[in-house]
């Protein structure tokens, strides 16, 4: 009995600048709970580390949790989706481009509690 999907996406080739920036982060994670018609439980929990690092971000749902870790040393950001219920797909690609300046966009879709044997 599957009892959710877990998106695991990663975003490569990102601006570092555009990764420093907890707003441009901020507006991403917004537009994929307005597109999916997530539910956040409460505001969102941020961190923006010091110097030339990156962000933290995450909401916890109703529906689970919805996170985003930005590495601008490494122009990568990952972004994690957990949903007990099924949800449309999400343009990662063109979005991640838009505001984070992403080259390449990799979304692998789990189902979570399938069949353990």
């Amino acid at each position: 009995m599957v009892v959710g999907t877990e998106w695991l996406v990663e975003a490569h080739g990102c601006s570092p600048e555009a990764l420093r920036d907890l707003g441009r982060v901020k507006r991403v994670l917004e537009d994929v709970l307005a597109r999916l018609e997530l539910r956040a439980v409460g505001d969102g929990l941020f961190h923006t580390f010091p110097g030339e690092g990156g962000v933290t971000a995450m909401y916890l749902l109703t529906e689970s949790h919805l996170t985003a870790h930005t590495y601008p040393e490494h122009r990568l950001a990952t972004f994690n989706l957990y949903c007990c219920r099924p949800r449309p797909g999400y343009p990662w690609q063109d979005a991640l481009a838009t505001a984070l300046g992403a080259e390449t966009v990799t979304v692998r879709a789990l189902p979570r509690g399938g069949d353990p044997g």
